[in-house]
């Protein structure tokens, strides 16, 4: 499965957002960011710095969808599906690793999907992050497929109080690492959203893996009881 190292590149850099929680607590929120998972053969995320550059939209849309629902409470995250591409999944917490970038479910646990816990939940107002590997070198891993989203497709979080965030797919586009638009992904507060985040591009080995950032953007659209 090959080794985990550490990237040779910055570290992620984090400030303190206003908070936009009932508890006061305040958000840690990556705004310039680079890398999350390397490794010699077994790859996953990674975040490029923010940066104002193009990006290429790989699933064409209106870019808004469905006006968002009203905001749902804080609640973990424990489980994810994405039917379009057949995908249900555990949901962990992670959060900076040492060198300060995000974390990903280690790779003995490939098809686990990880939420960054220094963002909103699922279905809170701001865009809560879901992080997942593409591959492994075992073959495909849980989110390979994300690129193939389409807008209007549904993605749906249970939460710990026994709630389903249900959310549209408005667009899922790829960007250079070094190009990644950190406003965008991290700091849009308009509405609740989702960002579900995995490795893309063409595979260039070393510290860097793959050379872009597959992001799927869905806005809050409903919710249900369990």
């Amino acid at each position: 499965m090959g080794t985990v190292r550490a990237s040779s590149r910055p570290s992620v850099n984090v400030r303190e957002l206003p908070s936009r929680r009932r508890d006061g607590r305040r958000w840690r929120l990556p705004t310039a960011v680079v890398l999350v998972l390397l490794g010699v053969f077994a790859t996953g995320v990674g975040l490029g710095r923010s940066a104002g550059g193009p990006w290429d939209v790989l699933a064409a849309g209106t870019g808004a969808g469905r006006a968002a629902t009203a905001p749902l409470p804080a609640s973990r995250p424990v489980s994810l599906t994405v039917p379009a591409i057949q995908v249900t999944a555990p949901v962990t917490r992670v959060g900076l690793a040492p060198d300060g970038t995000i974390a990903v479910p280690p790779l003995e646990r490939h098809q686990e999907t990880g939420w960054y816990d220094g963002g909103p939940t699922p279905g809170e107002t701001g865009p809560a992050i879901i992080v997942g590997h593409a591959d492994t070198v075992s073959g495909p891993s849980v989110f390979n497929d994300l690129r193939k989203l389409r807008p209007g497709d549904r993605v749906e979080v249970t939460r710990d109080d026994r709630s389903v965030a249900v959310f549209e797919v408005t667009s899922v586009e790829r960007f250079d690492k070094d190009a990644l638009p950190g406003e965008r992904v991290y700091d849009d507060y308009r509405g609740p959203g989702l960002r579900l985040i995995t490795c893309g591009g063409r595979f260039v080995g070393g510290s860097v893996g793959y050379a872009d950032n597959i992001v799927a953007f869905a806005t809050l659209v409903g919710s249900r009881d369990i």
